[in-house]
């Protein structure tokens, strides 16, 4: 087991957080794949088990309780769900949300003529989103 102490580079915590919604997908029913590491937008592929329901979706893993960095624009916002892992090396929750939550819930943020947004804990960690797997649904 790893140490909640340990400090991670945070492309192991993004692959651990990764994983770790392909794992619980799988638990689910769906055929749940990791896309590639360096590419942008979706994260995971998912479809059920007959073929019929496809699934995008973006994973955002964080090692604490922390603020989402979505970036310098909300255009990018993409895929059917997103799933947020706080404390993804110690205790994992999750927090399932539509992109469109995403934007309405987005925090703009402007530094030295510099915009980005964030998704702040206090707006993701709402118990609707709590390890809401449900909200995606069975791949069977």
């Amino acid at each position: 087991m790893v140490s909640a102490t340990m400090n991670l580079d945070a492309q192991i915590v993004g692959n651990a957080g990764l994983y770790f919604a392909c794992y619980r997908l799988s638990l689910l029913g769906w055929n749940a794949m990791p896309t590639s590491r360096n590419a942008r937008g979706i994260d995971v592929i998912a479809y059920s088990r007959n073929g019929k329901r496809f699934l995008a979706i973006q994973v955002k893993s964080l090692s604490k309780r922390a603020p989402v960095p979505l970036g310098a624009s909300l255009q990018k916002i993409m895929g059917d769900f997103w799933i947020i892992i706080n404390q993804v090396v110690s205790t994992p929750t999750t927090f399932i949300l539509l992109p469109e939550e995403v934007r309405k819930l987005a925090h703009r943020s402007e530094k030295e003529g510099r915009v980005s947004f964030w998704l702040q804990p206090a707006a993701y960690q709402s118990e609707a989103f709590r390890e809401a797997w449900h909200r995606i649904g069975r791949g069977d």
